[in-house]
Formats: C-alpha cells, structure tokens, sequence
C-alpha cells in the first residue's frame, strides 16, 4: 500500500498564493509516486463586469475571445509546469463556481487530498465575499490543506 499512486488535487488560478501552494506541496508533502491534478476554474469577471456589457456586443465577444486565449495559454503553461518539475499528472478546467469546481473535480479524480492557497480576507470580507478555501474546507470529503503565505 505504501507504493500506491496518490491522487493530489491542487487549485491553482495563477495568483502568487496558488504558486506559493503548489510549492510548499513540492516542498513538504510531495511523494515520488503522486499523481498531481491542477485543477483551474476560469472567471470571466473582467469581462461581465466591463462597461461594455451594455453598450456593444461585438465588444464583449472580442474580450471573451481574448479571456479564452488567456486561459487556454495558462493552462498550457501548468502543463509545462508539471513537465518541468517531472511529477506524473495532468490538468483539468472547467467553468463554475471556483469552490465548487474544485471540490467536484476532486471527487471525480478520486484526490486524496486538496491543496489550495489563500488570499487572507479578513473576517468581514470572507463573510461578505466568501472564500474558495472556505467553500472547499467545508464541502470536500477529503482533507484539505490550505497554505496562506508566509507560514
């Protein structure tokens, strides 16, 4: 059992919080065997929150069709990433809410575990906005590591 494949999930949207994540997992708790799965959820919000929403749809797909080469070259590079550092592994996107998304492809990966960063909100603004690592904290059957930088 000990040389058994470990499937890792780990959230990973290109801020520094999710790099930080990704290398303490390499840093503390990677094994040789583990099987990494980057999940990403992309958000659109730039684009639904632009004033252009209103006024010119050929805007709006213009920017989506550029949000799309964005994410698409992003998750590109977290392939190349996995590549660089030599660990088995793979990525998976899928649009929704971030929180959930990780959660459910977690589930369908069969992950062990979860390692996701965090921005830090403070109380009153994680309870306005809420918070991804919250979200997966409280929903995720599996144990979930949350790293918040410098710790």
């Amino acid at each position: 059992m000990a040389d058994a494949k470990r499937v890792v999930a780990i959230a990973m949207d290109g801020s520094e919080n999710s790099d930080y994540a990704f290398q303490w997992y390499m840093d503390n708790i990677h094994k040789a065997k583990d099987h990494v799965i980057f999940v990403h959820c992309p958000e659109y919000q730039a684009v639904v929150h632009s004033s252009m929403v209103m006024t010119d749809i050929a805007i709006v797909a213009d920017q989506l069709e550029v949000e799309q080469h964005r994410i698409k070259e992003f998750i590109e590079q977290l392939g190349e990433r996995l590549k660089k550092v030599g660990i088995g592994g793979k990525v998976r996107s899928m649009g929704g809410t971030p929180g959930e998304v990780i959660v459910k492809i977690a589930e369908e990966e069969k992950a062990k575990m979860i390692v996701t960063g965090t921005r830090g909100l403070g109380k009153i603004r994680r309870t306005f906005l809420g918070s991804v690592s919250d979200y997966v904290l409280h929903h995720s059957n599996v144990p979930v590591i949350i790293i918040k930088q410098g710790q």
